[in-house]
């Protein structure tokens, strides 16, 4: 079941905001937006959601409107990490709680705990909370990487059902798929490179791209799972500047000023992020126009 609930494209949802507090109706039009699209699950309050610089009060909130606009249409996936043990299991029994399908829970950041620590971490969400998890390795931000030994460690546990992988290592799909089995869902953390990830055995991606190109990506992925690679390599060679200018400043800023540009929500973030600069948005909009989408 796992499977099938978890695979395709689901949107790393942004959180927009309006003179400092989440814009609810922009935030509920996105969804419907995506949903409308073609998307395979939803993503809420991950890093792309600013989720580092919302409250506890505002991170429930937005996966609470999540899961009742996608009222089941889609899985719902609620970020729920953490790097305190204690404040992940929470986040995760709420997301639980008001229904979300399963939770993303990153790797705990700046402690840097060892190997030990990390199995440590999500064997306590995974014997504390009956729900699917999904570990999210992203060494880039947290600066520690959860090696494929662990993974497959959790693998074996019941709630630990799949990764979203943002470390770029290709290679490292096929080991980590040998090593888990097939009922491990491996998705990417990385637009640029989920096609490569895909031929790896990769079984979807959790998106930026997706927030501004929704009906684009979901064809991408359409096509890339059921083999039909010629169609989602065209995709990708449109796809592929868009998914570099959207990293072109700090994520989500880019992506913020993409969805303002066509009318969906306000470019407004929080600090310690600012709007992209001048030479990212002259970026993003050729990629916007190169995509089709302007």
């Amino acid at each position: 079941m796992s499977e099938l609930l978890f695979r395709g494209v689901l949107p790393a949802l942004v959180t927009p905001f309006r003179n400092g507090q989440i814009d609810e109706d922009a935030f509920v039009a996105l969804v419907e937006r995506q949903i409308a699209g073609g998307v395979h699950g939803l993503v809420p309050v991950g890093t792309t959601g600013e989720s580092s610089t919302l409250s506890h009060a505002e991170h429930r909130r937005v996966v609470e409107l999540c899961v009742a606009t996608a009222r089941g249409r889609v899985p719902v996936v609620a970020g729920a990490g953490s790097n305190s043990t204690s404040e992940a299991i929470e986040l995760v029994q709420h997301a639980k709680t008001v229904g979300a399908d399963a939770a993303l829970v990153v790797t705990p950041y700046y402690n840097r705990p060892s190997q030990e620590g990390l199995y440590a971490h999500y064997k306590a969400i995974n014997d504390t909370v009956q729900l699917p998890i999904l570990v999210y390795n992203v060494p880039a931000r947290t600066s520690i990487d959860i090696s494929n030994a662990t993974v497959a460690r959790l693998a074996k546990l019941p709630n630990i059902v799949g990764i979203k992988d943002a470390s770029g290592d290709l290679a490292r799909a096929s080991l980590q798929r040998l090593e888990c089995g097939d009922d491990w869902i491996m998705l990417s953390g990385n637009d640029d490179t989920a096609l490569g990830y895909i031929a790896h055995g990769g079984h979807g991606c959790i998106s930026v791209t997706c927030n501004v190109a929704p009906e684009q990506v979901a064809q991408f992925y359409n096509d890339a799972l059921s083999g039909q690679w010629a169609g989602a390599l065209q995709a990708q060679d449109r796809l592929i500047r868009l998914h570099k200018a959207l990293f072109a400043d700090a994520s989500p800023a880019p992506a913020k000023f993409a969805l303002a540009h066509l009318g969906l929500c306000a470019e407004e973030g929080r600090l310690p992020l600012t709007p992209c600069s001048e030479p990212a948005r002259a970026e993003v909009l050729a990629a916007m126009r190169e995509a089709g989408l302007v």
